[in-house]
């Protein structure tokens, strides 16, 4: 299976990064939220994927096809047939192959996503998500549930933590404060299953939100299941959300990273 990821928002509230680079390439750590997405599909075995490019998308295109240097320290003798040693520090090639498409300056999801349709097979089922956001989600279970229910497309729904305090008041009084609690109700978290007949429902129109009329049909027909992830999963969109999953990559255990936990080779 293929694993598509949204790659060409302008990343407006994080405009402190984006004026000079694509949302994806913002770093945690010493590399990009865009690699550690593809990382956490790749310890699942997903390592086909599809890279819908949009603002700035050729710095996408760049820093892949001078990955192994961008990710590691080498050393440069101009004058040499064999110019170039590798230091390798934490990162080496990795065995993906990604498909890098342009799919538009301006366009919205929908559109985004009927630009690739080409790119899929006939009778395939593939990943959807987005290159902003982080999550131990079990991708495994998260195909397996997609197929019990049979939809043409499932959504992981997760409960994110609030950025304030929740209380309740009684005669005046606080009677229960809690900082930062969960918030009621289930948020679309991404990290979709999408079977191929999604297609039908989103068109080339710039226009086209994927989250809205594409998504409340699919609802409406019933088309639309929800894997609930109570785990960890969070969203970058402005500075602090930058900062904070910096913080977490340097504790050395973040959430997320759970290639080193899954498999051998990962």
């Amino acid at each position: 299976m293929k694993a598509v990821i949204f790659c060409g928002g302008k990343g407006t509230r994080l405009y402190e990064e984006t004026e000079f680079k694509p949302k994806p390439l913002v770093q945690v750590g010493n590399m990009p939220i865009l690699w550690h997405v593809m990382k956490l599909y790749a310890s699942y075995g997903v390592k086909e994927f599809i890279l819908c490019l949009g603002y700035k998308g050729n710095m996408i295109k760049e820093y892949f096809l001078n990955f192994e240097e961008m990710s590691n320290d080498f050393t440069l003798t101009l004058r040499s047939c064999e110019n170039k040693v590798m230091h390798h520090c934490g990162s080496s090639l990795e065995d993906w192959s990604i498909t890098f498409k342009d799919t538009g300056l301006e366009n919205q999801t929908g559109s985004r996503l009927s630009k690739i349709k080409e790119l899929i097979g006939d009778d395939e089922d593939f990943f959807l998500t987005y290159g902003d956001c982080v999550s131990d989600v079990n991708i495994d279970d998260l195909l397996d549930f997609h197929k019990k229910k049979g939809t043409v497309l499932t959504l992981t729904g997760v409960q994110p933590v609030s950025p304030f305090g929740m209380i309740t008041v009684k005669d005046g009084l606080v009677e229960t404060f809690k900082e930062k609690p969960k918030l009621k109700g289930i948020i679309n978290g991404g990290f979709f299953v999408c079977n191929k007949k999604v297609f039908d429902y989103v068109s080339d129109d710039i226009d086209c939100v994927f989250e809205e009329k594409p998504m409340e049909t699919l609802a409406s027909e019933g088309q639309l299941a929800v894997y609930e992830h109570s785990g960890f999963w969070y969203a970058m969109d402005t500075q602090k959300h930058v900062n904070e999953l910096n913080v977490m990559w340097s504790s050395g255990n973040p959430p997320w990273k759970i290639w080193d936990k899954q498999r051998g080779d990962y």
